[in-house]
């Protein structure tokens, strides 16, 4: 009985020792098989040269999505990156800024950094002789790689922007929705851009390009230099520059498309001026203030123009058929006598319907007194004095003298909201018509007008003047 107990208590040590070392061999079976698992796991590189992808030299901003994948990078990753690309303006423009994406993980950047055809830093030009792939999925040929560059302006020298077509602006760098957008500005402005100063303006062209384009513009600094000897520019590439304007007396009543297109003004301003006189003043101006309340018709214009206008009695058409030259000629000089007989109260003289002969009577001469009527009727009206002492070629002493004395009042004035301007006004105004087609394309998305103007990133100068002629 003895002998039996202590053979089943060997066995029992037997399979319980065999037990624990079974599975001692299978933990160090299963350790070593994982670990070799690891060790021979291929790196991404490895993974591209198995795949016979080997990783080339490349450039970041023409890669596809599948070709990001290619790069061993998940499609969602490959999203974030294409994303991040757009945020920082469509291109990447050096290395630094491409390993702040963080779906590119340190080691993976590492990988590719020796790779990336980009300048190290932004600011640097990066320059490389090395070949890169044209095709980079079939690895076929290839091209030298110079002079790399971040997309921007492609400027060829000085050019004149006023002969540039849409193909021209596009391959100066801008988009073709915003090359558009410049000629649509330049047609508001009678076809010309009349000035660098004008030119900047345009709410397309950025601050940083306006000051890449200002050295190579052939235009004036501002409006203020369009003076009668200014030369007008030719209209193909070559911008040769046309002899300066000839002057000669003229009726305006009779001048046609062409002779008003001879005098310095566009096709289309032409047209306006033509229009102008035929629909709004019946088939003729009357006076010189009919011609200087033509909007196409600058105050500087008008007063280059004004000593040469001839107003004919006989071609200026009337409304009663029973019209006489020389009676209207000889009630005309009674009436400016009985004028020249009376001493105006300015006291009770609204500045916004003050006469051109009354601001004579003041002290102003005709220069200063043009620029006056000119500038209020394209506004509809002044809306503060500091207005008229801003008007081009005030008597500012003067001026400060009569806003003293007259009163200014804007009951009259129109006003509108941007959501319900009309489209003439907006296109006309001094204030508004350099963003007349931004306001109506905004518009139609916003109604709250902080937002309108938060949007439109319209300077604060600019939105000052505008909410003057605002409800």
């Amino acid at each position: 009985m003895k002998n039996t107990i202590q053979i089943s208590a060997a066995k029992n040590y037997f399979l319980g020792f065999a037990t624990s070392g079974l599975f001692l061999v299978l933990g160090l079976y299963y350790f070593n098989s994982t670990k070799n698992v690891e060790e021979s796991a291929p790196s991404f590189t490895e993974i591209l040269k198995a795949e016979n992808a080997p990783i080339q030299e490349f450039n970041p901003n023409d890669l596809t999505e599948s070709e990001w994948v290619q790069l061993g990078f998940s499609e969602r990753q490959v999203a974030t990156i294409l994303k991040y690309k757009s945020v920082v303006g469509g291109q990447f423009t050096s290395k630094e800024q491409l390993k702040k994406c963080y779906s590119i993980s340190a080691e993976k950047y590492a990988e590719l950094e020796p790779y990336i055809l980009l300048a190290d830093h932004a600011g640097k030009s990066f320059s490389s002789t090395k070949n890169y792939s044209n095709n980079y999925r079939q690895n076929t040929t290839s091209y030298q790689y110079k002079n790399y560059e971040a997309k921007g302006l492609k400027i060829p020298g000085k050019f004149n922007p006023d002969t540039y077509s849409l193909q021209d602006f596009i391959n100066l760098g801008f988009t073709e929705k915003q090359s558009q957008s410049i000629l649509k500005y330049k047609n508001y402005l009678g076809g010309s851009f009349i000035s660098k100063e004008k030119f900047r303006e345009c709410y397309m062209i950025s601050e940083e390009n306006y000051r890449k384009l200002a050295p190579y513009l052939l235009l004036p600094e501002n409006a203020q230099n369009n003076s009668v000897e200014m030369k007008t520019f030719a209209t193909n590439k070559t911008s040769s520059e046309k002899p300066a304007i000839s002057y000669q007396a003229f009726d305006p009543n009779t001048t046609d498309l062409q002779g008003w297109r001879d005098l310095g003004f566009s096709e289309k301003q032409a047209q306006v001026i033509i229009n102008y006189r035929d629909r709004n003043l019946k088939g003729s101006f009357k006076s010189l203030d009919d011609i200087s309340r033509c909007f196409v018709i600058s105050a500087e214009k008008f007063e280059n123009l004004k000593p040469f206008i001839i107003l004919n009695p006989e071609n200026i058409k009337s409304k009663n058929s029973d019209y006489s030259p020389k009676t209207s000629q000889k009630n005309e000089t009674l009436q400016n006598q009985n004028e020249e007989n009376l001493k105006t109260d300015f006291r009770k003289i609204n500045l916004n319907e003050i006469t051109f002969k009354q601001l004579l009577e003041y002290g102003f001469d005709e220069k200063s007194a043009g620029s006056f009527i000119g500038f209020r009727n394209k506004l509809g009206g002044f809306v503060n004095t500091s207005q008229i002492i801003e008007t081009y070629n005030i008597d500012k002493d003067l001026a400060q003298k009569l806003i003293g004395t007259a009163p200014l009042l804007v009951n009259n004035v129109p006003k509108y909201s941007l959501a319900d301007a009309p489209e003439s006004w907006l296109k006309n105004h001094p204030y508004f018509k350099y963003y007349a087609d931004k306001i109506i394309y905004y518009r139609i998305t916003y109604s709250d007008e902080k937002k309108f103007f938060r949007t439109m990133k319209i300077k604060p100068e600019a939105e000052q003047k505008m909410r003057l002629y605002l409800k």
